[in-house]
């Protein structure tokens, strides 16, 4: 049996740093105002990283490539600052993903997950949009985890990665209560996207997911120039829920922590005796087609 907690989904600013210490103060105020509202689980958009971009050289600024190559030297900064913020306040930090290198001139989007005591994991995205495979040189990894924490057991689900069921589902069969979707999109479809696949994760999987997107624009930068979204947390509109499914919701583009209280038990309880029962119970009776199994009727 877990505790109830408070989970805080940031609605976080694009901006330009003028040095690393910027982005640590700026970093700092954010964690330490989620904390001060007894937030012990922090999630930071997907690609909140890429306002360190403003640091390297301009001509390096305009080129999607070489932007990312020169990121690299500022990585290590970025784990071990995110690191002694979740030290310094006792709370589990998802920070915003980094284009990181994982072999000579491959790239993974990857979000690392920061424990209070220090200890630290990472997911990679699985799935990129045509913006990160064809013009970024971006790819997706096949590896998925779930993180055994104090809270309970929980996913990360980058952006796009959220819009496809079979990954999470294969999550959740492994444990996962909570789906924590860190996105970064540059539209209204964009954002309703990623959020509806998040609130489709939640209802099917009977369990929480919580969104948090980049937002505001950065003109200089030409990954992440615009940027769209509200954050929110959600479960099944079942038992113990609301009748959405929608915990809380933040207000569109507004730079801001969404705050709310999520309570595990609730997911164990909707899973025991909700009004409909998921996958999990129903994995023998569960109709899973192919093409193969489809058959084509002739109307004329």
């Amino acid at each position: 049996m877990t505790a109830p907690f408070k989970l805080a989904a940031a609605q976080f600013p694009v901006f330009a740093p003028r040095s690393f210490a910027d982005y640590e103060e700026m970093l700092g105020k954010w964690v330490a105002d989620a904390a001060s509202q007894g937030a012990t689980l922090l999630l930071f958009p997907e690609y909140s990283s890429m306002s360190l971009s403003a640091l390297i050289p301009p001509p390096m600024q305009s080129d999607l490539h070489a932007q990312i190559v020169e990121m690299q030297t500022l990585r290590e900064l970025y784990v071990e600052l995110h690191q002694s913020l979740a030290r310094k306040h006792s709370i589990y930090l998802v920070a915003g993903s980094f284009p990181w290198e994982v072999l000579p001139n491959r790239f993974h989007n990857r979000t690392w997950i920061f424990a209070p005591d220090g200890n630290r994991d990472f997911q990679d995205k699985h799935v990129m949009t045509r913006f990160e495979r064809e013009r970024w040189g971006i790819s997706g990894s096949n590896e998925s985890k779930v993180f055994s924490t104090d809270l309970g057991i929980i996913a990360i689900a980058i952006c796009y990665d959220a819009e496809f069921p079979l990954t999470i589902r294969a999550q959740v069969e492994a444990g996962a209560e909570l789906i924590l979707v860190p996105s970064c999109t540059d539209s209204i479809s964009g954002w309703q996207r990623v959020q509806i696949g998040a609130r489709a994760r939640a209802l099917e999987n009977q369990c929480y997911s919580a969104l948090a997107p980049l937002v505001g624009e950065a003109p200089w930068s030409i990954s992440v120039d615009v940027n769209i979204g509200a954050a929110g947390i959600f479960g099944p509109p079942d038992l113990g829920f609301p009748v959405n499914g929608i915990v809380v919701e933040g207000q569109l583009n507004q730079s801001a922590w969404v705050v709310s209280e999520v309570d595990l038990e609730k997911v164990r309880t909707v899973r025991e005796r909700g009004q409909v029962l998921n996958f999990l119970h129903w994995r023998e009776q569960l109709y899973v087609p192919d093409a193969t199994s489809v058959r084509t009727v002739s109307l004329g």
